[in-house]
């Protein structure tokens, strides 16, 4: 498929270089700080069906082309339909959607933030399993300085990150932070100087690449729900995901790489 607003590409990781099993998308409108506009979002939400299809691919890599992971909600758009509640509720909607199924992916999404995460920039990189960004990057939930809220997501996603206080001084201030201070809120898994983003987003990828896809999507459903459910409920989750894993395929698989001491071939079956 062709895309107009980012790129998408295959890689192999060094722990299994004969396979092309990492997907990284790449915003790219660098010129507006990879803002999130309707069409973004749209190809966005394209691609991730087009990964999800894909057997292969095991984890996802999000970055930014340019000084930008995503500066936010495209600005340039904010007049369209103004006064029409049903379009401004539908561009709602559409963030909502792409970053619930980021959240709820079957396969590990990391952000790889290499410049300014900013409203839904951070909205969405909240809604990714992991979070890695350069010294040099710029975070922020800055909707208020301009009489709006995170509405893709923020408002509920980051609190469950970081903490309600955490949340409120991030969502209510509108201030920007760096990026040693969000790791310090707990907002990031890591930081690294520029020119070891890359490097450090593909390592994690490939790691996370040869672990039992079977296994992996049900650790993340049950994560996507482990704040809003009761512990009787998350053992009966994990319950049948466990007996779903012990009567895969993977199990067998990934019991044998243990004692011949060798990286599993996971099919995910």
């Amino acid at each position: 498929m062709e895309y107009k607003y980012l790129t998408y590409e295959k890689s192999a990781s060094f722990l299994t270089p004969e396979e092309e099993n990492i997907a990284i998308i790449t915003l790219n409108r660098p010129d507006a700080l990879n803002a999130l506009s309707r069409g973004l979002l749209g190809e966005l939400d394209k691609v991730l069906e087009e990964i999800g299809k894909d057997d292969k691919i095991r984890s996802v890599v999000i970055t930014g082309a340019g000084r930008a992971f995503s500066s936010g909600f495209d600005l340039s758009e904010a007049g369209a339909g103004a006064g029409d509640e049903a379009d401004m509720k539908a561009g709602m909607e559409l963030g909502q959607k792409v970053f619930d199924k980021i959240e709820t992916f079957d396969k590990p999404v990391i952000a790889a933030i290499n410049g300014y995460a900013l409203g839904g920039g951070l909205e969405m990189a909240a809604a990714c399993d992991f979070r890695i960004a350069s010294e040099k990057a710029s975070l922020g939930n800055t909707e208020v300085n301009l009489g709006l809220i995170p509405s893709w997501g923020g408002c509920v996603r980051i609190p469950k990150l970081i903490g309600r206080a955490n949340a409120a001084q991030i969502l209510l201030m509108g201030e920007r932070f760096d990026a040693k201070e969000a790791e310090r809120l707990g907002l990031l898994n890591k930081v690294v100087a520029p020119d070891e983003l890359k490097s450090t987003a593909m390592y994690l990828a490939g790691q996370l690449a040869t672990k039992a896809p079977i296994a992996m999507r049900l650790v993340k459903n049950i994560l996507s729900k482990a704040m809003e459910i009761s512990m009787e409920e998350g053992n009966k989750m994990m319950i049948e995901g466990g007996i779903t894993c012990m009567k895969s395929e993977d199990i067998a698989e990934g019991i044998s790489a243990f004692f011949e001491k060798r990286t599993p071939k996971f099919k995910g079956k």
